[in-house]
């Protein structure tokens, strides 16, 4: 049954956000709808309080002068009572019984790359120009393999990349994985507002301007789409998390599960340790015996300069958004109201002006809001965090090549780099110059390479060691 002019009105007329159906009457039914499904879908009280600004705004030069370091494990294993060696087997024993999924957030489109489609479809394979969604595909299935299990893959989209991910899929048999095993589903989304009025913006006549809820909304969208019911009936009791741009991320890491099992933690998250006192990265720090993040232009240069006893960084924790939920968690934290709140951004948003003129802004005139997953941290009764090597765990793609950092050719030299690595390992060796590039199907890891290559292996030209 279609929704009235009425029924909307009673909706919006108590915020003040009428204005929004100035062209209903030039709408077709089905146009109708869809600008009345936006509507509905918002929750008008808590924008109203997010106008205002009447939600906690928190003071992140007062707690960074309070911050220590949570319970941290380091690179070499040190920092907690166990071993590298435990937490392996804990971990790998947690892959065998079954109590692993993995979540995948791939809500974003290639824009900054110059890549018109969703990232995940990228070629980061510096020789089989794999994509990152095929690379992770390729590592979930040795892991599989390896273990005996099969491990569930949530995927989430967003509304601008939910169409292209879903087709790429079919079109290409779930990447080698089984029909019931990819679950995809579409986070959600938020209003942008006027930054001055505070009114909603039409993009469109039929379309508010919309925007993913971030990367935090991944638990309420779980949770909305039954995602997180389906892990609690299938006995998943951890959910493995990570972002789409990383080609390097050892997905379903038993050493991270093992420290994370150990540790008695019910989020876990991967770091590394900053270059430098004012990084770029989310700065992992514990105050009041629980864990944050402060975002690295929230955090005073004051605060990152601090130092240690042995003269490093006191805040050396950089987050790379990796980490470990326990199922429970989720579940215990997704009717919060305090757990996931909402961050503004100063964006330019094209809107239509009352006349029906799409106006493109020059500088910033809207608010977006958006949730980021690492505000869980302060929830959880105990946290743990466990460094990485960034040449082995971190290189992602986020700018096209010719910028600094972040690069597509910077990734796929560190894929080189990694896989180089390996086979020296192994006892082989690799010429100068030469590029090589191992699919996880055909080794996981330096150790089964081992297992694969005859003494004194030497690779004289570019090799992709496929299954």
């Amino acid at each position: 049954m279609s929704t009235t002019f009425e029924e909307l009105t009673a909706i919006l007329a108590p915020f003040d956000q009428t204005h929004v159906l100035r062209y209903w009457d030039e709408l077709d039914a089905k146009a109708q709808e869809s600008l009345a499904d936006q509507v509905k879908a918002i929750d008008f009280n808590e924008l109203a309080r997010l106008i205002k600004g009447e939600d906690e705004q928190v003071d992140f030069a007062a707690m960074a002068k309070d911050a220590t370091l949570p319970m941290a494990v380091s690179a070499d294993g040190s920092g907690v009572e166990w071993s590298p060696e435990d937490a392996r087997e804990k971990g790998e024993q947690a892959l065998r019984d079954g109590q692993i999924a993995v979540v995948l957030v791939a809500g974003g489109q290639g824009t900054r790359l110059g890549f018109d489609s969703p990232k995940g479809m990228f070629p980061a394979g510096p020789i089989s120009s794999r994509t990152l969604f095929q690379i992770f595909a390729d590592r979930l299935l040795a892991t599989e393999r390896r273990y005996g299990v099969a491990i569930p893959w949530y995927l989430m989209t967003s509304e601008a990349t939910d169409t292209d991910t879903r087709a790429y899929f079919a079109e290409n048999n779930n990447l080698g994985l089984a029909d019931d095993q990819v679950i995809i589903f579409k986070q959600g989304t938020m209003p942008a507002v006027d930054a001055k009025s505070g009114k909603l913006l039409l993009a469109a006549k039929d379309s508010l301007a919309l925007s993913p809820d971030g990367h935090g909304g991944t638990l309420r969208a779980l949770d909305r789409t039954g995602c997180l019911q389906r892990m609690k009936e299938n006995g998943h009791q951890h959910l493995f998390y990570f972002q789409v741009d990383n080609p390097l991320v050892t997905l379903c890491d038993p050493e991270f599960i093992g420290h994370h099992l150990l540790s008695g933690s019910e989020m876990t998250s991967q770091v590394i340790r900053k270059r430098y006192p004012t990084e770029k990265v989310g700065n992992v720090v514990q105050v009041d015996g629980r864990t944050h993040v402060i975002e690295y232009s929230d955090l005073p240069d004051e605060a990152a300069e601090m130092t240690d006893a042995s003269g490093g960084l006191k805040l050396w924790a950089g987050s790379i958004a990796v980490h470990i939920f326990d199922v429970a968690f989720l579940e215990r934290e997704k009717n919060s109201d305090t757990s996931l709140p909402f961050h503004r951004a100063s964006k330019k948003v094209p809107y239509l002006s009352d006349s029906g003129e799409e106006i493109k802004p020059e500088t910033p005139n809207a608010t977006k809001f958006e949730t980021f997953i690492f505000d869980l941290l302060p929830s959880a009764e105990q946290t743990i965090i466990y460094e990485v090597d960034p040449a082995k765990a971190f290189a992602p793609i986020k700018n096209a090549d010719g910028a600094e950092t972040d690069t597509p050719l910077l990734a796929r030299q560190a894929i080189v780099n990694l896989h180089r690595g390996w086979i020296e390992e192994a006892g082989g060796s690799v010429a100068a110059d030469v590029k090589v590039e191992i699919n996880a199907k055909y080794a996981l890891d330096a150790a089964e390479l081992k297992t694969k290559l005859p003494e004194n292996f030497r690779v004289d030209s570019d090799r992709y060691f496929d299954a």
